[in-house]
């Protein structure tokens, strides 16, 4: 029998101690008797929203916690080299194909297109350079520089 099973016979074992105890007594003790069940009853419900509320927050936390840092060997140095490059080997033939199709216009747009990618990789590799602060500083930190 699981934990909460548990709890649950318990709660109605309390439930059949109160009806019989309002048999015995009579009705003059109902109020009393009724207000002490609902007492249980309210415990057991603050005890297991007070349990899914630590469990949901324990599971932000770990998400959170997850989210904030890198995956490991995103941001290695041969990453960002190959990249690199990818990125200059691959600049050739568009720069051909670009400046053949639509001239100079093509070649600009072409290297637009080459810059941009680039930039967004040093972007996702390196939050700060958006933000311009250094990750574990804090603004008041920025701002006494």
């Amino acid at each position: 029998m699981s934990a909460l099973d548990s709890r649950d016979v318990d709660l109605k074992k309390d439930l059949d101690a109160t009806v019989r105890a309002r048999r015995e007594l009579g009705e003059e003790y109902d109020s009393a008797l009724v207000e002490s069940f609902l007492e249980k009853v309210d415990q057991r419900i603050d005890d297991v929203v007070d349990r899914r509320v630590r469990r949901h927050l324990a599971e932000q936390r770990m998400a959170d916690a997850r989210g904030a840092r890198r995956p490991k060997g995103s941001d290695t140095w041969a990453e960002r080299f190959g990249f690199a490059i990818v990125s200059l080997v691959l600049a050739i033939p568009l720069s051909a194909i670009g400046g053949a199709l639509a001239g100079m216009s093509g070649m600009v747009t072409t290297w637009v297109g080459i810059v941009g990618v680039n930039a967004a990789q040093a972007m996702r590799l390196n939050p700060e350079l958006v933000t311009g602060r250094r990750s574990g500083r804090s603004a008041e930190d920025d701002r006494e520089d």
